[in-house]
């Protein structure tokens, strides 16, 4: 974590307890000639633009005062995408329940990829609901996680 991102996550975290949301994650990134700060919140249920907003001109207030950054960038909040894999510990807590597919290194049960209830998730070892029957795989097994997307 750079020093940026461990600044803004200082200043964030106070205005996410307020409201009740989660931090996912800060990116501080350079593309092209210009600056982005990525702050990605969640919330039960889902975030609202409207959420982004909120947290948005609270943090942009808090950074102009702290100006932890000594160029011009643009900030963005935002929700973590209904594509995003899963990464963080935070990640697989939070989506505990929800239905994800999850993408291996070699087969299990004759497939690269399993759909699933989200159960649990350790250091070792991913517990998925398949059609009741708990299936344990190895994490080391694991290539990728997301939440399933269904229509």
């Amino acid at each position: 974590m750079s020093k940026v991102t461990k600044k803004v996550e200082e200043l964030v975290k106070p205005i996410l307890e307020k409201y009740g949301f989660d931090l996912v994650d800060i990116e501080f990134k350079k593309e092209g000639k210009k600056h982005f700060l990525r702050v990605y919140i969640d919330k039960p249920g889902g975030i609202t633009i409207d959420d982004c907003q909120l947290v948005s001109e609270e943090l942009s207030n808090k950074l102009d005062i702290v100006d932890p950054i000594p160029f011009s960038y643009y900030l963005e909040v935002s929700s973590p995408g209904v594509d995003r894999p899963l990464v963080n510990d935070r990640d697989f807590i939070r989506n505990k329940g929800r239905v994800v597919d999850v993408f291996l290194k070699q087969p299990i049960m004759n497939t690269t990829k399993l759909t699933g209830e989200l159960v649990e998730k350790n250091e070792d070892v991913l517990i998925i609901m398949i059609d009741g029957e708990n299936i344990s795989i190895p994490f080391e097994n694991v290539k990728k996680v997301k939440v399933a997307i269904r229509f």
